[in-house]
């Protein structure tokens, strides 16, 4: 900030110094408004001024005129001082030069002060020099000796402000979509395998993992992606039969319980955690497959739990037999050697295309007080009890796990309990949580604390949005020929309702605002990409309808 030495007026730099001098006082003395006399500075010019003109006293009767303010035309008078730096302090700026005015300056924080490029106007706020400045681009308000020239210049600043403006916003958006790469596995990190290596070879530095266990576990791991199988190491088996007797001899406020039978837990690995939750939870409903003679026809090709890599060579096998294309086309038909999520499309996708006949019910609103979802509970409670007959307490049913998708993650249903208060309570393995926690279930104490790590109650499970696959039986070679030439139909026809049943008066298009059909309104194809990243996620699923 300098400060004019010949009228004192306060300027934003020096280089706004010497053009004011330049301009404003050509001969570089102040001369006197009313007879022309030079004089050496402001004070000495201020102190002539007194002298020399002092304002006449006004006649006896005479009426002195009303000044008025020069920036809104209010009439003053003697106050117009006080007036002007009491409503239009702000505007003043620099030229607010009065003695009592410096006081107060100079006991107050100098404020930042901006020029006008084009006629040189001090202002103290940038919005107020941002309208002024516009004024004079909308009205060619240019002060006189001013050209054309300073128009097209702050024309051209002005597109180039523009342009950068629109250069950081593609920036951002191109970095938020990588974000979104990252956080859904599409980018180009690596998969199982790379993750895998990755979280050892940090173990070994941060001194958690001897080197010989590094080569031993890589040793395991590469002859386990070579044969296609889990390495079993996340495994916890035996839980649901601990469950099963502890129901009948125990927990006394149960009136029914209902567990699907043969159930094994897996839990997530260093190379699939933070994104293997839907890999994981086909796998314990592949362990309770296995063990129901029913199946053994589907899956004699499938004698073991296959590795996470394996399973994603079998979702992309189902896309090339024409189930889900659409899926298929959201992932370039690649899962393979990528840390993408999948959810439930992709396991219906799968179970079909092992001729496993399956249905996708989508409960994509609350339906109970305070965002709870009691026609999930009531929906599940049929699935179970359906074909049990008797008044047992404790029922293992033949019925299969069920595979529950909410945003951002997935879970295992395993049963469901029935109190004597006829609430209802959903058993669930979560592949996030650790075997050594697990194990405790095998040890299960008469007071059932353990069983928290299973228990959800209506309360506990308030997403928005919930999708469940549920197995029902066997197809034919005929029904699943069928089914694909269905599902092939979908993006071409009118979509037919027969697999994905929804609950009555529930509709299915709008999910969390997005027309799950369509995607989004807008033909950006950033935003798409933006869509079907989300949608792997479970919670902007479309529905597959044959």
């Amino acid at each position: 900030m300098s400060v004019c030495g010949i009228c004192g007026q306060v300027l934003s730099s020096e280089v706004a110094a010497r053009r004011h001098v330049r301009h404003a006082h050509p001969d570089r003395q102040p001369r006197c408004p009313l007879c022309g006399a030079a004089a050496s500075g402001y004070e000495e010019l201020q102190q002539h001024v007194e002298a020399a003109h002092p304002e006449p006293e006004p006649l006896p009767g005479a009426r002195r005129p009303e000044l008025e303010c020069p920036f809104c035309g209010e009439a003053a008078g003697s106050q117009l001082e006080a007036h002007v730096r009491a409503r239009h302090g702000r505007l003043l700026g620099a030229d607010c030069r009065t003695s009592r005015c410096n006081r107060l300056h100079d006991t107050e924080d100098v404020e930042q002060l901006y020029e006008c490029p084009i006629c040189g106007l001090t202002c103290t706020n940038i919005q107020i020099l941002e309208e002024h400045v516009d004024l004079h681009l909308e009205e060619h308000n240019f002060p006189e000796g001013g050209s054309s020239g300073d128009l097209e210049l702050a024309q051209r600043l002005q597109t180039e402000e523009d342009k950068q403006q629109r250069l950081e916003e593609e920036k951002r958006e191109k970095e938020e979509f990588k974000k979104l790469q990252r956080q859904y596995g599409l980018d180009s990190s690596g998969g199982y395998k790379q993750q895998f290596l990755n979280n050892m070879e940090r173990e070994v530095n941060r001194g958690r993992m001897e080197p010989f266990e590094y080569h031993k576990r890589k040793a395991d791991m590469m002859e386990c992606l070579a044969f296609g199988i889990d390495d079993g190491k996340t495994k916890t088996s035996g839980i649901t039969e601990v469950l099963c007797k502890y129901y009948q001899n125990e927990n006394k406020d149960v009136r029914r319980v209902w567990l699907s039978a043969g159930v094994d837990h897996f839990h997530s690995s260093l190379g699939d955690k933070g994104w293997g939750c839907g890999y994981r939870n086909f796998q314990m409903l592949l362990s309770s497959l296995l063990q129901n003679s029913l199946y053994d026809d589907c899956l004699r090709d499938t004698a073991l739990i296959p590795s996470i890599p394996k399973i994603q060579s079998m979702i992309e096998d189902a896309w090339k037999e024409g189930f889900d294309p659409h899926g298929a086309s959201h992932f370039n038909g690649r899962l393979c050697g990528s840390k993408a999520w999948i959810g439930a499309c992709e396991i219906y996708s799968l179970l079909t295309s092992l001729r496993i006949k399956c249905q996708i019910i989508d409960f994509h609103k609350p339906t109970g007080p305070m965002g709870t979802h009691p026609r999930l509970f009531e929906w599940i409670l049929r699935y179970y009890s359906t074909d049990s007959e008797g008044a047992a307490k404790v029922v293992c049913t033949s019925r299969p796990p069920i595979y529950l998708q909410h945003q951002g993650h997935s879970r295992t249903v395993v049963g469901i309990e029935e109190k004597k208060n006829k609430t209802l309570c959903l058993l669930l393995f979560d592949p996030g949580c650790p075997a050594q926690e697990m194990q405790k279930l095998l040890k299960l104490s008469s007071d059932g604390t353990s069983l928290r790590l299973l228990r959800k109650f209506m309360g506990s499970l308030k997403e928005k949005q919930y999708q469940i696959v549920a197995v029902d039986g066997i197809l034919t070679l005929e029904e699943k020929t069928g089914l694909r030439h269905a599902v092939l139909k979908i993006y071409s026809s009118e979509i037919k309702k027969s697999c994905i049943k929804d609950e009555p008066d529930l509709g299915w298009e709008q999910v969390i605002g997005e027309d799950v059909k369509n995607g989004p309104k807008a033909n950006d194809d950033m935003e798409e990409e933006k869509f079907l990243l989300k949608r792997q996620t479970g919670v902007l699923r479309r529905s597959i309808r044959t």
